[in-house]
């Protein structure tokens, strides 16, 4: 990749990519944080949450990875990029503290969905009314992260003046299959497809590997 076609934000983020005299005590703090809310509904025995859970952040690993493929393929920018201080920088977009939010954002999401997964909302279903709702409320966060010079969009189509693609793809998957998985009616079916989440992570991530391109 030719460093000098790339934007600003882009170079900033490759010299922090995976340097490791950034890391701070209180990422071990927030892994405990993250192993007690599972440990939690492990006791409880809430596999259909902890599915919905693992769902949802690894919706966000693929949307990660895609990311990074993006800003290879383009040789100019990621779709997100992080140039704020962080105590880990994964990859251009993906934050050690991204991750540690995202494993427990499925399970307060889904914590928060009626019992009754057929009400409807102002004749609207409610699962597509709590999606929406955090969908935006997740860009709006975004937004203020924008605005502080924490993360930049470079792309006309995925920005602060044209946000619909960040609600539909950046947040909106993310929060409905986190909700679809919550509402199967096995375990098994709630695990074949975080399973098969897992293994479609897991080629990209060796393929962009090989590839040199993460």
């Amino acid at each position: 990749m030719d460093l000098t076609q790339v934007t600003d934000a882009t170079r900033e983020a490759l010299d922090m990519l995976r340097d490791t005299s950034n890391l701070h005590w209180y990422v071990v703090t927030f892994l405990g944080i993250v192993m007690y809310v599972y440990a939690n509904e492990v006791e409880r025995r809430r596999w259909d949450i902890i599915a919905a859970g693992l769902a949802f952040f690894l919706m966000d690993v693929f949307n990660e990875l895609v990311n990074s493929a993006w800003l290879h393929a383009t040789g100019v920018s990621a779709l997100w990029t992080i140039n704020g201080d962080t105590a880990y920088l994964i990859l251009v977009g993906w934050t050690i503290e991204i991750v540690f939010l995202f494993l427990i954002s499925g399970i307060e999401f889904v914590k928060f969905l009626p019992q009754d997964k057929h009400m409807r909302i102002l004749g609207i279903p409610n699962r597509w009314v709590f999606i929406t709702f955090w969908s935006v409320f997740a860009v709006v966060v975004e937004e203020l992260l924008h605005a502080a010079g924490l993360l930049q969009w470079h792309w006309a189509f995925w920005n602060a003046s044209f946000p619909l693609l960040i609600v539909i793809f950046g947040y909106g998957t993310f929060f409905a299959i986190a909700a679809y998985v919550f509402d199967l009616d096995s375990d098994k079916k709630r695990f074949t497809i975080v399973g098969a989440m897992a293994g479609v992570n897991a080629v990209l991530a060796v393929a962009l590997g090989v590839a040199g391109w993460l």
